[in-house]
């Protein structure tokens, strides 16, 4: 390859193709055109993720999830699913959209070193993974535990290739408490943390309350990262996390996925409101929430890209100087312009979350 492949360690593709009804097999542009005349969702017409823009891009992996809540009457700023068995349907229905992709030689699942090697063996021997259509290699995740029937219904999920989880997404969730929430595990989100530890999954910490986070930090000595979490020091809000946090997570040898939402970028955003114009957001602020982590750790071996550019929204969410995903291509110039180094900037763009996934799968 010409430029080091990007690792984007939160794209939540199959929840695109399924519940927005795109079908991430077309050019960008085509996408956009087919959904522009819907209101439907606040994206519609906006999009900035398909298959053939991440190869554009070098995104040649990811970490692509399964997402479905179940919903509370109580809390329900975001939709979901009445009941587990109809979350966990819903999930079902997503891994069958990354197998028939699969199918078709467009993505290839990745469970294993021996698998991940050899996919980045075949992206760094290709000098044009576009026009090659080279498959891009995806780790599932699942996003909020909601949909798991039963903790027994973990194992059922490593089986057919599970190897992250987060346990909790936003608001109060079956098994803990999310983004917006306080408290922490109940007696079964206790037991599905025993779960993730007995089958070596990677813990994903994104999303979790304060108190959950202290809790699962103590309690999971496995692998664990934070996909998607820019930094609470320059957006104050629960959802983001904290230097303290960070630092846990550093001490363990995990790494935060810097993310593109507008709201998680700049202070003071109003959904609907605010746009990236009336906010002076570009692709430089992501820089700064990477290098305030940098700082923190003193290396730049603890943060990467996690994306979740295709999270519910699309560009009247995003930096004004980013159109698609393949604006990623411009962070080596930026982070260099801080002063960052070659080896650095690899790291941040892959090199610090393949080193941790091979040491989950070591």
């Amino acid at each position: 390859m010409k430029s080091p492949l990007i690792f984007d360690v939160h794209l939540d593709l199959a929840l695109n193709a399924v519940e927005w009804n795109r079908d991430l097999r077309l050019p960008l542009e085509e996408v956009r055109r087919t959904e522009a005349h819907l209101r439907d969702k606040a994206g519609r017409g906006r999009g900035t993720v398909t298959l053939p823009e991440m190869r554009r891009a070098g995104v040649g992996l990811c970490v692509a999830t399964q997402l479905a809540r179940v919903e509370h009457d109580a809390w329900s700023p975001v939709s979901g699913w009445r009941s587990a068995p109809q979350a966990w349907a819903m999930t079902q229905a997503q891994l069958a959209w990354y197998r028939a992709m699969e199918e078709a030689g467009e993505m290839v699942m990745i469970r294993d070193a021996a698998g991940l090697e050899a996919h980045l063996a075949r992206w760094a021997g290709c000098e044009d993974p576009e026009t090659a259509r080279l498959p891009i290699g995806y780790v599932l995740s699942l996003e909020g535990a909601d949909s798991l029937i039963t903790v027994g219904h973990l194992e059922r999920a490593w089986e057919y290739g599970l190897r992250a989880i987060g346990p909790a997404h936003y608001g109060p969730g079956v098994y803990a408490q999310g983004t917006a929430t306080t408290g922490g595990f109940n007696a079964r989100g206790r037991e599905l943390m025993r779960e993730i530890g007995r089958l070596g999954m990677v813990l994903d910490v994104t999303h979790l309350s304060d108190q959950c986070f202290e809790e699962a930090m103590a309690w999971h000595e496995g692998p664990v990262w934070a996909s998607h979490h820019n930094a609470r020091a320059l957006v104050p809000d629960q959802r983001q996390m904290s230097d303290e946090q960070f630092l846990a997570l550093k001490e363990r040898g995990g790494v935060v996925g810097v993310a593109l939402d507008g709201w998680m970028m700049v202070p003071g955003w109003e959904r609907g409101r605010t746009t990236p114009e009336s906010a002076g957001l570009r692709l430089e602020v992501l820089v700064d929430h990477i290098d305030h982590y940098c700082q923190l750790a003193g290396n730049a071996r603890h943060v990467g890209i996690g994306t979740d550019l295709d999270g519910a929204f699309g560009t009247e969410q995003t930096p004004m100087d980013l159109d698609s995903i393949d604006g990623l291509r411009r962070l080596p110039e930026l982070l260099g312009a801080r002063g960052y180094g070659s080896e650095d900037i690899a790291g941040i763009q892959s090199g610090n979350f393949l080193r941790c996934l091979r040491a989950a799968w070591t």
